[in-house]
């Protein structure tokens, strides 16, 4: 799903509002708010080029975005005392340059100055990595002049070489003129950094010999993942991938540094998937390997034992489990206590070929599958028998007794909708996620569990899409709603937190914690990041990326 659509959708589900009759004055609200979009979208994109000017330092591509002269109150471009925020993070304000005075109030002043204290304010960073401007909300007038509130981030290294993320939340006023929106107007809500005053991680793939090079995007909506496990059983990590059409592994050797043995092993040659599950499923002693797959599903057995050596042996279809889906991941776990694992896989759908049938309740996906462990190195597909063959186009699963029976229980990610909880009776699942508050309805595209207060109870961080432009379109057709009322808003949110109330219900913590807009989210999970005995939560997001920031 990509955000072009997700306009599309929000439009289509609110145009009936407007259009039940057809009178004069609908048409013309839905004339104007369609214009409204395309402005909207045009300034959008200016700010998008405002951002590449910025990260740049570019002095000349970003006088563009200023009048001759603004109404605006000193621009705070000088970086004050760090702060203590919690543990490693700082915090520090900024504040005018000492011969604009400290006055909040807006006055005349040239353009020319408001574009220097720019400049002079990109000088406390010695290298930045990403910037972004983006409109929030606004409107424009008969004549086309905005007024908006527009957020923007600058990323990147200070002069003390400390991480730094400037974040800034702005009143503006512009107009288009000689094909640039021009700033006249600038009111600031606030400008503050969060400072990293130790470096948690560092990129080391090249000394560790990781950099892999891979091939360029070739289209479609599915790319590859990675699982670690002692493969060789050293006692060391080693790293399964599959990327580009090319199984990959990588052995680690318990010094930081791991060495490609995709061909040794004969794993390169094999038959290449999406989503990597890593399991001793036949209890010999090693971990063999399961992958997801737009077609046959695929189980590949480690030959560590019995031969001692590193090797695998397609499996897939003397075990059972080659079957067809859209497998865009898997989970494993002992869904009914025999003490072997059993494997769930999340099964999507065509999309571009196939439509959703509802933005939100959507139920055309294809089937999940469930392969039930015999015990003697075969699987049987039981999905519809257990219950768990979810057609809500699934993305992401994760097992654990959320209701401490005994029994594993599973949550799956769903895109275009809700999510499940299938709570284990035994020898069945029901889907019990809306009595248990724990539906989220979003663009699922990862869970996971952890225990983030502490408290001894598993609670759920679920992966949503968040969408600026789809806010933004929501709060002009409904003003004042929230992720809370209204179906629409929710879609756009973003990644959620369902806190554990103790008794395998959950409810709903985002808004109380801060949000976690996490733009085109992916899967994530909890992790202690700085090893205090509270887990932090890591989410990747974006997309393909094109030349220009508005390409992704």
């Amino acid at each position: 799903m990509n955000k072009t659509l997700l306009l599309v959708v929000v439009f289509a589900c609110s145009l009936p509002l407007f259009a039940q009759e057809t009178s004069k004055a609908d048409a013309a609200q839905i004339a104007r708010l369609e214009r409204v979009e395309e402005l909207s979208e045009d300034l959008a994109n200016d700010l998008l080029e405002m951002s590449v000017a910025v990260r740049d330092k570019d002095a000349v591509a970003l006088r563009n975005f200023f009048a001759e002269s603004l109404f605006a109150a000193p621009f705070a471009c000088m970086p004050q005392a760090l702060q203590q925020k919690v543990k490693w993070i700082s915090q520090r304000a900024w504040a005018p340059a000492e011969a604009d005075g400290a006055a909040a109030e807006q006055r005349a002043v040239s353009g020319a100055v408001f574009h220097e204290r720019w400049m002079q304010m990109l000088t406390n960073f010695a290298s930045i990595e990403d910037v972004r401007f983006k409109m929030k909300e606004g409107d424009f007038n008969e004549a086309g002049t905005a007024k908006v509130r527009v957020a923007f981030y600058v990323i990147g290294r200070n002069t003390q070489q400390q991480r730094e993320w400037l974040r800034g939340n702005v009143w503006v006023e512009a107009a288009k003129s000689e094909g640039h929106w021009r700033w006249s107007s600038y009111k600031p809500l606030s400008i503050d950094s969060l400072v990293a005053t130790q470096d948690l991680f560092t990129d080391v793939a090249a000394s560790t010999g990781l950099a892999l090079e891979l091939p360029a995007y070739q289209g479609g909506y599915a790319w590859y993942g990675a699982a670690t496990a002692d493969l060789n059983n050293d006692g060391t990590l080693d790293l399964v991938a599959t990327t580009g059409g090319r199984n990959q592994i990588h052995l680690g050797d318990g010094a930081g540094r791991f060495t490609d043995a995709s061909q040794s092993s004969g794993f390169a040659a094999l038959a290449n998937g999406l989503g990597p599950l890593l399991l001793d499923y036949d209890h010999d002693g090693d971990v063999d390997v399961f992958l997801t797959a737009i077609g046959t599903q695929l189980l590949f057995e480690n030959r560590m034992v019995p031969d001692g050596k590193l090797s695998f042996d397609d499996v897939s279809a003397s075990s059972g489990v080659a079957r067809d889906a859209v497998g865009f991941s898997a989970a494993a776990a002992d869904v009914n206590n025999d003490g072997f694992e059993d494997i769930y896989v999340c099964s999507y759908n065509h999309y571009g070929r196939v439509t959703p049938n509802s933005w939100f309740k959507a139920t055309n996906g294809t089937p999940n599958l469930l392969f039930i462990n015999k015990g003697d190195g075969t699987f049987r597909e039981a999905a519809k028998e257990w219950g768990v063959d979810d057609r809500r186009w699934s993305y992401a699963a994760q097992f654990a007794d959320l209701d401490r029976d005994g029994r594993m229980d599973l949550y799956v990610a769903n895109d275009f909708g809700e999510k499940a909880l299938f709570m284990n009776k035994g020898d069945h699942f029901v889907d019990e996620a809306v009595a248990r508050g724990a539906s989220d309805p979003g663009n699922g595209m990862g869970v996971s569990f952890g225990d983030f207060d502490n408290d001894g109870h598993l609670d759920i961080h679920a992966s949503n899409m968040s969408s600026t432009a789809g806010n933004r379109i929501i709060g002009r057709i409904y003003a004042g709603s929230t992720a809370g009322n209204n179906v629409l808003k929710k879609l756009a949110a973003g990644n959620n937190l369902l806190r554990n109330k103790g008794d395998g219900t959950f409810e709903d913590i985002t808004a109380a914690i801060g949000g976690f807009s996490g733009g085109w989210a992916w899967g994530g999970g909890f992790i202690d990041c700085d090893n205090d005995g509270w887990s932090d939560f890591f989410c990747p997001n974006g997309f393909v990326s094109g030349p220009s920031m508005k390409d992704t």
